[in-house]
């Protein structure tokens, strides 16, 4: 049992970190201004081409609890390398891709990759952070997520000026970077008697989390339930209905499972589980904003895009700004905040929508809400709650739980919209149906303990 090293060995903890969930973010902020470059090169259609996301966000939510089993099996740093060096592989494959089908197993790998950067990354705080600490680097990597939103349609524009490819090939030196700083300074903890793998609780998660992105990702918001008797909707929600007790009784027959059942049934454990969901549905205002300020403002596509930046800004200052707090007053009080700062951001949308001061404060409100519940706390207390053998798939499940609210955002808020008649009517009764799970969450974060107990010890970042 060691004691924490300070100063530049944390520093360059905390960089690497910083980098490879960069990298990550980076990706998901710069793919989507290539699609019709994409669409156009391998002459395909809308609905294949939205297979290019479909498929990196299954792989991403079935890379998390896979590559965070590994890590607390095998340990932090091949882990962490082994995610980045997925991501790299799956990026030039992509990159050089000569047909669509090759483009979408690149997509693949960067999605199962990527999926388990953040949660190892979350769990190497939890190792090599001092208590009073932990919030701060969960802040600083939760940033990430803001930055990347907010340079990363820049970034894609200029590489897109030279070849879509290059939207692929800018990951390779940054991945280099990080697997060669990654390999002098992450730690190596993981579990010294490693036990059989979970095979079938992987096989049923993998039914459970395909069936509910297929299903999602072909929902039509305009016309909500005309699509769920879908041939591509309903039988894939059959699916992941069905796997959901095949996981919950493979996880309980399992020696080592994927997810262990206390990480999600435990009352702190599966209450911050929750809080994720829900803030991860929340997550579906941002993607409604620019129609917002279109039906409202008369304002062109291009111009409601920037219009939007006021929530990337909260986001990119708001999260070091709660891990700040956490390691200050604890993170109960900071969901709180959140959640009410959520809250009354989609509310005032919903009843000041047509108002521009409305919408820019508003906007600023959602960001910093979605700071204070997305990125550091729910994180902060996974760190706190899980036992040390299990803390990285505490994050694992955290990102899983996020994703599938964020797949049925967009369609739920889109289908009020439709509901509603569209245009500025139909938006802002979006927000305010919208702000009422909202409020929900800030009776759950009450239920939260008042004080993480702090940990007493931590493990030193190795040196080669």
């Amino acid at each position: 049992m060691s004691t924490t090293k300070t100063g530049s060995s944390l520093r360059m903890v905390l960089t690497v970190l910083f980098l490879g969930v960069l990298m990550g973010a980076l990706d998901i902020a710069i793919v989507g201004p290539a699609l019709p470059a994409l669409r156009e090169w391998f002459r395909i259609d809308d609905r294949a081409g939205a297979w290019i996301f479909t498929i990196y966000v299954f792989f991403n939510l079935l890379g998390a609890p896979l590559m965070a089993k590994l890590s607390d099996r095998y340990g932090r740093r091949p882990a962490y390398m082994l995610a980045v060096g997925l991501f790299a592989l799956g990026s030039a494959l992509a990159a050089m891709a000569p047909s669509f089908l090759v483009l979408l197993l690149g997509r693949s790998l960067q999605g199962l990759g990527a999926g388990g950067i953040f949660p190892v990354a979350s769990a190497v705080v939890g190792d090599s952070f001092p208590a009073d600490r932990k919030g701060f680097a969960l802040g600083m990597i939760g940033a990430v997520f803001g930055l990347a939103f907010l340079f990363g349609p820049i970034v894609g524009a200029l590489l897109l000026s030279i070849s879509w490819q290059w939207i692929f090939l800018i990951n390779l030196p940054l991945a280099a970077l990080v697997l060669i700083l990654g390999w002098m300074t992450l730690p190596t903890t993981g579990a010294t008697q490693p036990q059989p793998f979970d095979t079938l609780g992987l096989i049923t998660l993998t039914l459970l989390l395909g069936g509910l992105t297929v299903g999602a990702s072909n929902i039509d918001a305009n016309n909500l339930v005309g699509s769920l008797m879908s041939p591509l909707v309903w039988p894939f929600f059959v699916v992941a209905v069905l796997s959901i007790p095949a996981f919950w009784w493979a996880e309980g027959q399992a020696a080592d499972p994927l997810i262990r059942r206390s990480l999600i049934s435990t009352p702190q454990l599966a209450l911050a589980n929750t809080i994720t969901a829900g803030a991860g549905l929340g997550e579906g205002v941002i993607v409604f904003l620019p129609s917002l300020a279109v039906a409202a403002y008369g304002v062109s596509e291009s111009t409601a895009s920037y219009m939007t930046l006021p929530v990337v800004l909260a986001m990119a200052v708001g999260s070091p700004v709660a891990g700040r707090l956490l390691d200050k007053i604890g993170s109960r009080i900071v969901v709180i905040g959140g959640a009410l700062l959520l809250s009354f951001g989609m509310l005032l949308l919903g009843l000041f929508g047509g108002q521009l001061w409305a919408f820019y404060v508003a906007s600023c409100l959602i960001g910093a809400g979605l700071a204070s519940l997305i990125g550091a706390p729910i994180r902060y207390i996974m760190l706190n709650e899980a036992p040390p053998e299990d803390r990285t798939a505490a994050q694992s499940a955290v990102t899983v739980f996020t994703g599938v609210g964020q797949l049925f955002s967009g369609a739920l808020v889109g289908a009020v919209a439709a509901s509603a008649g569209g245009g500025l009517t139909g938006y802002t009764t979006a927000y305010v149906v919208s702000a009422v799970p909202a409020f929900v969450l800030v009776g759950l974060a009450f239920g939260l303990r008042r004080r993480v107990s702090k940990e007493k010890t931590v493990v030193q970042p190795s040196q080669g």
